[in-house]
């Protein structure tokens, strides 16, 4: 290479970086050419499309964002941001089993590389906002259609019960006026216990960080026996200092050790209940 001649390479890491300073700044359509002429440049580098596709996302052009990431995640499937913004585009088109699982996947990333970062609870939040979006829409079919089957058993044991009444005349109208109540509030029972699954739950305690008060996402246990959320022990012990805020017993970050029974739990009480409560 002659002397004072830029490589192609070089040039597009300028132009990344030249987009990066538009961006903070909010000129959006500069740092997307930026971004795009580094494309151009050199189109296998992944983070110059997760850079571009987030200049997208800040516009809510989610056409282009699910573009740009897919491009991305396939230059690199370990690409957290390729992945949790894809998975926030394709919520937007209500593709929610699809948008789920991208998100799931940035998360089990996320929590590989960097466990402790913003990045890790932010694309949590999204994927627990997420799951509870797609069992709304699921539970609210549900709900209508469990109604008008219950409205037409209702209709019809009605129309039985006209009928009997009928064909029987006076002798036993009261006995089948019973036995049609009866059957109502069976069938009433019967719709209600099908219908407990789409009604919302609160978390037990057990399954919540005694700090937060919230459901635990990364759990882990001290010496003393007592769970905390990861993130919100680690900060304690960071800026209050080394001890158990509620034993107050010397507390050191090497002595936390991940809850996995805990965890299992959260999951499984996650899937049994659809995600059936909302995040904060």
């Amino acid at each position: 290479m002659a002397k004072g001649v830029i490589s192609a390479a070089d040039q597009a890491e300028q132009l990344k970086q030249d987009g990066n300073t538009y961006f903070k700044k909010n000129r959006l359509g500069a740092a997307i050419d930026a971004y795009t002429e580094a494309i151009t440049l050199c189109p296998n580098i992944p983070v110059y499309w997760t850079n571009r596709a987030l200049c997208h996302l800040k516009r809510n052009d989610w056409t282009r964002v699910e573009e740009d990431c897919l491009k991305a995640v396939q230059l690199d499937n370990k690409s957290v941001k390729g992945h949790y913004m894809l998975g926030l585009a394709l919520l937007q088109k209500e593709k929610y089993a699809e948008g789920i699982k991208e998100l799931q996947r940035a998360l089990d990333l996320g929590r590989g590389a960097h466990p402790n970062s913003y990045m890790v609870e932010e694309i949590w939040q999204e994927l627990a906002t997420a799951k509870y979006q797609e069992w709304e829409r699921d539970s609210t079919k549900r709900s209508w259609e469990l109604r008008r089957l219950k409205e037409s058993c209702e209709t019809a044991l009605e129309e039985k019960y006209s009928r009997d009444d009928v064909s029987q005349k006076t002798d036993d109208t009261d006995e089948i006026s019973n036995s049609t109540s009866e059957q109502l509030a069976a069938l009433k029972l019967v719709f209600d216990k099908a219908a407990e699954a789409d009604t919302p739950t609160d978390v037990p305690d057990y399954l919540c960080c005694k700090i937060t008060l919230d459901i635990f996402r990364d759990p882990v246990i001290t010496p003393s026996g007592l769970t905390y959320e990861r993130a919100v022990i680690l900060d304690h012990l960071e800026k209050v200092g080394k001890f158990d805020p509620i034993t107050r017993e010397t507390l050191f970050a090497s002595q936390l050790i991940p809850n996995l029974a805990i965890k299992e739990a959260v999951e499984a009480f996650l899937e049994k209940h659809g995600w059936a409560y909302k995040m904060d």
